[in-house]
């Protein structure tokens, strides 16, 4: 927004400002640091109001998992939804520091919305009606399945309206000769290059450490239809079931939101493009800035979830989290890079899924002594803070093996 009034004064007033203020990587650090210190200074009025409000965490009862009852309960009284707040900083952040026009803004203002309502829904039926498990989990996952439909849609079956709207993508490899320089912008020339449609780009499947991409056409455009749906809905659930511990979600979110922060921000930049050998995506520095609010707003969020946590961020802050992250890899291209940098999240996905599987299909025998993935090493008398301590650490080292893969490439 602030860009966008900035435009405005120029263009009816005629008054400079330093242009500084319209790099996308100033406004990635102006958004952070604004998103933290909102969330650090509502943190305790929030804090004070959901305890006055009686919005308790709610813990798995005794007959369920006794021993996870015990290690957990002191934790009932300690109030939830916090992800509000979260995503309340974020959204004040990119309506300074975003560009309102981009469709990269739209798409995440969008996403925020949605799926916070539907993680704040499921919050709310918990807290309301006394041992409710919350939305039905069918419905839960319909409402993600029906929007991650949507943005498919949009990405891949563009019609004349959206067009004109259209992400200006252009092809990997750029020569020195191929860039020239136009009253201070950069561009391409036409004759040489052309803009892609969303449809083109999203065609392509971007392989981390793999130069070329494998280009999906006529029915496997298909494959990336439902590859789509696939990493919004499960970015989105594997964040949720990661939120188990005090400050594991946060701080391994905050690793991953930085690290797709910073590819977008090089996708953005026309010659780290070049030197990377990646694809150039104009605009798509406004990823950036959102993904580093996120990252502000949860690292200003773990100054009271860190252990002993004083609020939870819920599914209202879980869903819509890893659902923006999902996002974000989508319009990145690099969705396959996201199973690399988050990594943590996959784990205790698939920690589920498996348990799951072989209780019903192996005689009711588990594979871990309680799923997700954290509570197996509290099962096995490992401290929590230890838990979340080693998560955080894997988290680190995938997101240095994921960036580092822009490299290799």
């Amino acid at each position: 927004m602030f860009i966008n009034f900035l435009e405005y004064v120029y263009r009816f007033f005629h008054l400079t400002f330093p242009t500084v203020f319209t790099y996308a990587s100033t406004r990635m650090m102006l958004s952070a640091i604004t998103s933290l210190l909102i969330t650090i200074f509502l943190g305790p009025f929030v804090i004070k109001k959901l305890y006055s409000l009686k919005i308790h965490q709610t813990i798995r009862g005794k007959e369920e998992c006794p021993m996870l009852f015990s290690l957990h309960k002191k934790k009932k009284d300690t109030p939830t939804m916090g992800g509000a707040l979260i995503l309340f900083s974020m959204l004040i952040s990119l309506f300074l520091w975003m560009d309102i026009k981009s469709t990269f803004t739209l798409i995440l203002l969008g996403s925020t919305l949605w799926l916070g309502l539907v993680g704040g829904i499921d919050d709310y039926l918990k807290l309301k009606y006394k041992h409710s498990k919350g939305m039905p989990s069918k419905v839960k996952f319909l409402l993600q399945i029906v929007f991650a439909v949507f943005i498919a849609f949009f990405l891949i079956f563009p019609n004349d309206s959206i067009k004109t709207k259209k992400m200006k993508l252009y092809p990997k490899v750029l020569t020195k000769h191929e860039i020239i320089k136009v009253k201070n912008n950069y561009s391409i020339k036409k004759d040489e290059n052309k803009n892609l449609t969303t449809k083109e780009y999203m065609s392509k499947l971007y392989i981390p450490f793999f130069k070329k991409p494998i280009k999906l056409k006529g029915p496997l455009i298909s494959i990336s239809f439902l590859l789509i749906i696939f990493v919004i809905v499960g970015s989105s659930n594997a964040v949720n079931l990661t939120d188990g511990l005090d400050g594991l979600a946060s701080g391994c979110l905050i690793m991953v939101a930085a690290s797709f922060g910073i590819i977008s921000f090089l996708s953005n930049n026309i010659y780290m493009a070049k030197y990377l050998n990646i694809l150039y995506l104009e605009g798509s520095g406004e990823i950036g800035i959102y993904l580093f609010a996120m990252a502000g707003a949860l690292l200003g969020f773990l100054w009271y979830n860190g252990y002993p946590a004083q609020i939870f961020m819920g599914d209202t802050g879980s869903l819509a989290l890893g659902g923006i992250i999902g996002i974000s890899a989508i319009l990145l291209r690099r969705e396959i890079l996201l199973a690399i940098i988050g990594g943590v999240f996959v784990m205790e996905a698939l920690s589920v899924i498996l348990q799951v599987l072989s209780y019903r299909y192996r005689n009711k025998k588990r594979i871990f002594l309680c799923a997700p993935l954290h509570h197996h090493f509290e099962y096995k008398k490992m401290h929590e803070t230890k838990v979340v301590l080693r998560f955080w650490i894997i988290s680190l080292l995938l997101a240095i093996i994921g960036i580092a893969s822009i490299k290799f490439q």
